[in-house]
């Protein structure tokens, strides 16, 4: 064996052995996303339109630490509380599925006042008909409804408390009351307060609601006070909490939530992992059938490929401590997506053999020149895939990132194991003698001899018309055509014992005032209902159902709620991660290739490509989400891949065949790369199928329109890109 394969033995060993060391054991070394274990994503808006400029520039630093003070506090582990922006604050709670209560925890502003109420029936009486006296507001309390004449003015404030507590009520001990305890100073002026104002009443209130208003009978020099209410033993907990904790310095509001139950998210897991087995037994099956030994070999690439992408989601927290290494449900499609990606460069390298091996070469010599030819092909495709990747992480968000992480790990472990490890595999065997004269492989697809281009303007004339007929739905739908990530509103998902019927779920929805709400129930889970409602009416909604059909076992799988502005900023991010993807593409492959014809021809190609994919979505009645775009940024990614293969095969033969005009150097390239098209494009499919038909209901979309842009892929590479290039110039490609 030569010292350089020995050398390559020994570092591919290595990378093994730090790999799995990063990914066994699983359940350690990988977080799950919120999507895979269940828990909660919010986004929240700091209101600061109502604070000093002074008060505005901290105020966002201040919520996230006065957030995570409560969290804390709330004993949820593993929290993730960050800033985003300069009023927004992005928190994840892993395991909590409480969704009032933690809401309430976090988003509740929490300022507590002290009011003198006013003494003057008559003031009142004018307040009731309308005549509010200055200084004064009139309030209502929380829990028998009656009118209070407060004056405007907080005689003392939450800022001198040291300290709440839950206990119970001298009169009812099973009635709980949140004990306060003033700060020194706090002491000070609540006794004075009482001292001056015995025999009048103090209103307690929390965040402009009357909670209680006790008559002062005496002064209380002990500085402790109590809040009474028609609170349960957890709703004191948890008042006495934020209150402990502090006041946020200004109203949070929800621009965005999005909770996970367990129930859905180890269902998400079940059918995501399947999906991968399945599509990978497929591959795995289709490489080692087709390409015999040299399939194998490719196998061996692809496993080694997945332990690598777990092993650089493992590492990944650990070299890059700012970046998520968390996997979500797109995440384990990113896996099984790269793995049929993977193939491509398999694919590529092992057609290069076999066309050195029909020249008559040496199978040596054939390996060799096979590497050697297809490097180019297969660093250009990756490469720009790897520019949607970047978009993907830098303008997603949550699992979408996911997606494009692991998307990224496999675009650069495909790289190494095709091109490094499959390689040193086929020189050992040549060292050891069990390779020598030939490599034998499966040829189904034969080189063809057709004239492509001569049918461009039919097929331009047909792509026109579905792009057009695409359009045509998409705007006469208007809104309907967006879900819930870019349009706003809420989606609750709840799973039945057995599925009811839409009409018993209309009467539902009719008693709470939503008889508007869209009701959906899924071909592959029928036991799953999604409604969908303009406004917040997850928990009515789920009371009433519990008490429609006790019986069914309801269980909340997930619910989705999204501000107009948060659609909005999710609908621009879209758009530019879109745009920015197809510019970098197109700058890179006009470098690359030194025409800017070639990546203008191809991103045309691209949109197309797009606009199929989602002109069918629109067309089968499917919305467009943020899984959606990035369906749609991982087409114009995998799609450049076959027309970069046929631009770097129009490049070299340009060097062998100078005296063949552009329109035979076309025709010549995309009949040559048309085995390995199909080939590839395949094997890929074969993955996304897979997903379609196992990922359950959450992947879809994603997979619907992976899998018509895959096919539009493979079919704008033939008949608009290769042509385009041809109307946009008139001379050979030469370098």
């Amino acid at each position: 064996m030569e010292r350089r394969t020995l050398y390559k033995s020994v570092f591919i060993l290595g990378i093994i052995g730090l790999c799995a060391y990063f990914t066994f054991p699983l359940n350690k070394r990988i977080n799950l996303g919120l999507d895979l274990k269940g828990g909660m994503h919010l986004l929240l808006k700091v209101d600061t339109s109502k604070l000093s400029d002074k008060a505005k520039e901290d105020a966002a630093d201040r919520a996230v630490e006065v957030i995570r003070n409560r969290i804390d506090e709330f004993g949820v582990r593993e929290t993730s509380i960050q800033k985003q922006g300069e009023d927004e604050i992005v928190v994840q709670l892993p395991g909590v599925t409480d969704r009032e209560r933690a809401i309430d925890i976090i988003g509740k502003t929490a300022l507590l006042e002290f009011k003198l109420v006013s003494q003057e029936p008559e003031k009142l009486k004018q307040a009731l008909e309308g005549i509010i006296p200055q200084d004064y507001e009139l309030k209502y309390t929380e829990d028998e409804r009656k009118p209070l004449l407060l004056q405007k003015g907080a005689v003392l404030t939450g800022d001198a408390l040291s300290n709440a507590a839950v206990n119970f009520s001298q009169s009812d001990f099973n009635t709980p009351v949140v004990s306060l305890q003033f700060n020194a100073e706090g002491a000070k002026k609540f006794a004075q307060i009482t001292t001056d104002n015995v025999g009048k009443r103090l209103a307690i209130v929390l965040d402009g609601k009357v909670q209680s208003a006790p008559r002062i009978k005496e002064a209380i020099p002990s500085g402790e006070a109590v809040i009474t209410g028609r609170f349960s033993v957890e709703q004191a907990q948890d008042l006495a909490l934020i209150l402990r904790v502090g006041a946020l310095p200004a109203p949070m509001h929800i621009e965005e939530e999005r909770t996970v139950g367990p129930l859905l998210g180890q269902d998400s897991i079940n059918k995501g992992v399947r999906a991968s087995i399945i599509g990978g037994i497929m591959v795995f099956a289709f490489m080692a059938i087709y390409y015999l030994l040299a399939g194998i070999i490719s196998d061996i690439a692809l496993l080694l490929n997945l332990l690598i992408i777990l092993g650089g989601l493992g590492m990944l927290p650990v070299l890059f401590p700012g970046i998520s290494a968390t996997l979500t449900l797109p995440g384990i499609a990113g896996i099984a997506l790269s793995l049929g990606m993977a193939v491509d460069a398999n694919v590529l390298i092992n057609e290069r053999i076999r066309e050195e091996l029909k020249a008559g070469k040496t199978l040596r010599s054939s390996i060799t020149n096979g590497y050697s030819r297809a490097f180019s092909a297969i660093l250009d495709s990756n490469l720009t895939t790897l520019v949607a990747a970047f978009m993907l992480f830098q303008f997603g968000t949550g699992p979408i990132r996911g997606f494009a992480v692991t998307l990224t790990i496999g675009l650069i472990s495909s790289m190494f194991t095709a091109i490094v490890v499959t390689r040193t595999i086929f020189e050992i065997l040549l060292s050891l003698g069990i390779l020598k004269n030939s490599l034998p492989m499966l040829s189904l697809i034969k080189e063809t001899k057709f004239d492509f281009i001569s049918k461009r303007k039919i097929f331009y004339a047909l792509s026109l018309i579905i792009i057009i007929t695409g359009l045509v739905f998409y705007f006469k739908k208007g809104k309907d055509v967006y879900g819930i990530d870019f349009a706003g509103g809420q989606l609750q998902e709840y799973s039945f014992k057995t599925p009811p019927s839409i009409d018993e779920v209309r009467s539902v929805l009719k008693e709470i005032n939503a008889a508007d709400a869209t009701i959906q129930q899924f071909r592959e889970n029928p036991n799953a209902v999604l409604i969908r409602t303009v406004e917040d009416k997850s928990e009515i909604l789920t009371q009433k159902l519990k008490e429609k059909f006790p019986k069914q076992d309801i269980q909340m799988l997930k619910i989705e709620r999204v501000g107009p502005v948060a659609g909005k900023h999710l609908k621009s991010k879209a758009i530019y991660a879109l745009i920015w993807s197809l510019a970098g593409i197109l700058v890179y492959v006009a470098l690359r290739f030194k025409h800017v014809n070639f990546a203008v021809a191809g991103v045309i190609a691209l949109i197309h490509d797009v606009l199929v994919a989602l002109g069918f979505m629109v067309m089968t009645g499917r919305q467009i989400d943020l899984l959606s775009i990035t369906a749609f940024l991982t087409i114009a990614g995998y799609s450049i891949n076959d027309t970069i293969v046929i631009y770097d095969r129009v490049r070299e033969n340009s060097r062998l065949f100078r005296k063949l005009s552009l329109y035979e150097l076309i025709n010549l390239s995309v009949n040559q790369c048309l085995g390995r098209t199909l080939l590839t494009s395949s094997a890929t499919l074969l993955v996304v199928l897979a997903i379609f038909n196992y990922g359950g209901e959450v992947l879809g979309n994603f997979a619907f329109a992976l899998l018509v842009g895959f096919v539009s892929g493979v079919y704008s590479t033939i008949y608009i890109a290769s042509p385009l290039v041809l109307a946009s110039t008139r001379k050979p490609t030469r370098k």
